[in-house]
């Protein structure tokens, strides 16, 4: 049995902690908002603008030297400059290959019921690289996104709303169709995230200080952030595993009083966590056994059916899209060029392009040695602990309730701590050199991400010690800041390196 543990309801300063809460989640979903309403391509704007005007004046002169005049040449030059505004048209607001790719299949689910992509390759804006190639059920090729198609379908159902409801598309109205779904699937994820992690910081922390600080860290401190103005499962996949840890604490510390929709919300949370990143098999392993060894009733009839819905849904969504149950990353193979999906060309308004991933730029033919990645990975450019230094305090901390804490915590940082050190060693000693590429081009290693309401519970002993000190006070202050530079060093756009990175670009290592 674990060490009683006080019940946090009953602390009179559990109120005024909230309202803490309640103005660091308003100011980062407000943040949040703002990069979503103004998210934009904004580094073509100025030359979209330049060549639409050279355009534009060019067919000025056409109509002149043709004799137009009047009304009929405003009406003309009216007409002539739309078609250029938008046959030139480079600014959009999805801003990657990688959230194009998730949007284009997001259209076809919900404009065609069907995924095939290649539709919308040859509208202006609408292109990736992110995509595959295999045969339809029609027997012909086809290009479909190779993101899992679970969250896609999940999205398209509002957006399908939207098209019943309004007549907008995302083709017809990108800005103000993306935006609202952004709000809704960003924004509702980022909700969800800091709330759980301040039902856990209320749970797990023992000073006022301590949870405050974690709760901070969640809301301004992470590079998930960054990602709030892109489709992306990065932050869906951290609000899962915030909401699963949420279900199993409640579970733990009362298992007389265990509530059934505790064990269904923490199987299909822990499940979702999978679904969207893959390495959260681990974590969902771990929770499961441990409920399944104390609470084997709860879990064989709740938790382990809730997550068999998920699994399901995962699955029968990737044969609807793909007529094949492994998802297209499972098709990668190099000795069976009809099970390579990403081995292809194909063409967009008459031109025959092959496939990017054929010949891939240099971020993404991966780090040759692992040994470089290790130390990137970890304390360089892409670090984990160098871009958001405030979980130095996440590992002192697990050590602190490794040695010191009841047995809940005990057990709560060794599986953290082992869940980290697992995907880390995953992602830096057995994946192939393509796949050592630090998440590609983008603020830092993504694939870690979703352990952000692991690490803001953990980190709470080690700010509990030194938030008692005006040293250590300060201490945690800097830790915040540099982690918070990481976080908003992507002003507009996370697909961009990291700050450490384009520094030691600008002192002239080699990097790839």
């Amino acid at each position: 049995m674990s060490s009683p543990t006080p019940d946090p309801a009953s602390d009179p300063n559990r109120p005024l902690r909230w309202v803490v809460y309640t103005v660091l989640i308003a100011l980062a979903l407000g943040q949040a908002a703002g990069k979503i309403l103004a998210v934009n391509a904004v580094n073509v704007q100025k030359l979209e603008q330049r060549r639409v005007a050279a355009a534009i004046d060019k067919a000025r002169a056409e109509l002149t030297a043709q004799g137009v005049k009047g009304e009929e040449f405003e009406r003309q030059l009216a007409e002539r400059s739309d078609d250029l505004r938008h046959a030139m048209r480079l600014q959009r607001p999805f801003l990657s290959a990688n959230d194009r790719s998730r949007w284009m299949a997001i259209r076809a689910i919900a404009e065609e019921g069907d995924h095939e992509i290649e539709r919308y390759l040859g509208e202006p804006t609408w292109d990736t690289i992110d995509m595959v190639q295999h045969r339809g059920r029609d027997g012909e090729l086809h290009q479909y996104s190779s993101k899992p198609p679970l969250l896609m379908v999940l999205i398209a159902a509002p957006y399908w709303l939207i098209i019943q409801t309004t007549g907008m598309t995302l083709g017809t109205h990108p800005y103000v169709v993306g935006r609202i779904l952004m709000l809704l699937v960003s924004g509702g994820s980022l909700l969800v995230l800091l709330a759980s992690v301040a039902h856990l910081a209320e749970r797990w922390g023992a000073t006022d200080a301590g949870r405050i600080f974690a709760v901070a860290v969640a809301a301004l401190g992470t590079q998930l952030s960054a990602f709030t103005p892109v489709l992306n499962n990065h932050l869906i996949a951290a609000a899962s595993a915030a909401v699963a840890l949420v279900a199993w604490s409640r579970i733990r510390f009362s298992p007389d009083s265990a509530r059934a929709i505790d064990f269904v919300v923490a199987g299909l949370a822990a499940a979702f966590t999978v679904v969207n990143e893959l390495p959260a098999l681990a974590f969902f392993v771990l929770l499961g056994g441990e409920l399944l060894l104390r609470h084997t009733r709860g879990a064989l009839a709740l938790f382990l059916p809730a997550a068999a819905l998920v699994a399901a849904a995962f699955f029968g969504t990737t044969y609807w899209a793909h007529a094949s149950w492994k998802p297209p990353y499972a098709h990668r193979s190099e000795t069976d060029l009809a099970d390579n999906w990403y081995d292809y060309s194909y063409t967009v308004n008459g031109r025959e392009r092959d496939s990017y991933w054929r010949r891939p730029s240099s971020i993404d033919r991966g780090e040759p040695s692992k040994a470089t990645y290790a130390l990137h990975t970890l304390v360089g450019h892409h670090g984990v602990f160098s871009l958001t230094p405030v979980w130095l305090l996440s590992a002192a901390g697990g050590l602190a309730w490794l040695l010191r804490g009841d047995r809940a915590r005990r057990e709560l940082a060794l599986g953290v701590l082992g869940l980290s050190a697992v995907c880390l060693t995953f992602y830096i000693g057995f994946r192939p050199q393509g796949d050592r590429n630090y998440g590609g081009m983008t603020n830092g290693l993504r694939w870690m991400f979703w352990f952000v309401p692991l690490w803001c519970v953990l980190l709470m002993p080690a700010a509990d010690r030194l938030l008692r000190s005006r040293g250590g006070a300060a201490l945690c202050g800097v830790l915040l800041a540099f982690s918070a530079l990481s976080a908003s060093y992507p002003t507009w756009n996370p697909w961009t390196q990291p700050w450490i990175y384009n520094w030691l670009d600008h002192l002239g290592f080699t990097l790839i």
